[in-house]
Order: C-alpha cells, then sequence, then structure tokens
C-alpha cells in the first residue's frame, strides 16, 4: 500500500463493505410503492363510501365539483366528457383508484399499475387542481411525478411480480 492510497481490497466504498447500500438502493422505493398503494386505495374507498360524492348535483357531489373546475381546467373538453355521465365518472375514478392502489401495494403488474395511477393523477392535475396558485399547492402534480420512478423500476422487491419473475427463472433454468 502507497502512502494514503488504498487498494481495492482495502476501500470501504470499493469492496463487500457497501452491503447496506447496496440493500437500501434494491427496497428504495418500497415506501414509495406503500404511501401511493395505501393512499390510492383509500381514496377509492371513500369515494365509494362517500353518499354526497357520488351523485349528479349537490354539496361535495361529483358532478358539482367538475362543474365548479370547468373554466379554470387546463383541458375544459375533459371536464365534459365527466360531465356528460359524472356518477359514471366518479365510479371510474373510484375503481381505477382501487385497482392501481392494489396492483401497487402488492407489486402486481406493477408497472401498469403505476401508470394507471401516473394517468389518473394527470387528468385530475389538468382538470381538479390545475388553478392550484402557486402551482405546488396543487397535489396532483407531486403524485404525478412519484408515480414515474414506479412506471420505470415497477416493483422489484418484496411483490408478486418479482416472485413471478422468480419463478419464471427457476422454470426455465436462471433463463429470462
Amino acid at each position: 500500500m502507497t502512502h494514503g492510497m488504498h487498494t481495492d481490497t482495502q476501500s470501504p466504498y470499493l469492496n463487500g463493505n457497501r452491503g447496506w447500500r447496496d440493500t437500501a438502493a434494491h427496497y428504495a422505493l418500497l415506501p414509495l410503492r406503500v404511501f401511493l398503494g395505501v393512499t390510492f386505495i383509500y381514496a377509492g374507498l371513500d369515494k365509494l363510501t362517500d353518499s354526497a360524492f357520488m351523485k349528479d348535483s349537490g354539496a361535495g357531489s361529483i358532478g358539482d365539483m367538475m362543474r365548479a373546475v370547468k373554466d379554470s381546467a387546463a383541458i375544459p373538453a375533459m371536464v365534459d366528457m365527466a360531465l356528460d355521465a359524472p356518477v359514471a365518472f366518479g365510479y371510474a375514478i373510484a375503481f381505477g383508484e382501487l385497482a392501481v392502489g392494489i396492483g401497487t401495494l402488492i407489486g402486481l403488474f406493477a408497472r401498469l399499475a403505476a401508470l394507471g395511477g401516473a394517468l389518473i393523477s394527470l387528468s385530475l392535475w389538468l382538470t381538479v387542481s390545475w388553478a392550484s396558485d402557486p402551482y405546488y399547492y396543487g397535489n396532483d402534480l407531486a403524485y404525478l411525478m412519484a408515480w414515474l420512478p414506479l412506471v420505470l423500476a415497477g416493483a422489484p422487491m418484496l411483490s408478486l411480480d418479482a416472485a413471478l419473475r422468480a419463478r419464471r427463472r427457476q422454470r426455465t433454468g436462471g433463463y429470462r
């Protein structure tokens, strides 16, 4: 060893002593998956169990909410489509949130679930929270950004996707 220099076997940054960092990197998306999964399950259930929400009109209804944001939405035509059948739209959003939340939480078709979450968040940002001023007061844009790492990476750890991949690899002798 030369003065002040470490060889590869002595450096804590170049050998197996990085184990905890590798482990942390493998599990880095898990808190995000749990948060988004639980939040979207809760959001879907909250809509489905709120008797005021699933109505064409009235205080707290999906219909009144959509009418209130129509003029301030980035894409008013999206709001018009929802207003054609506000209750059906409310159920579509609620069941979409449930499917996204469950898929994300258990890691089944995780990239597809994350894409669904990103699309729901995008549509809500372009309609419901578009007029938030300043923009960072609206949470739908932040949710959209939170979904993107899961769209890219899926659920590589502690997921049904990972278990299914491992099972396929075992059946095919380690390939794929």
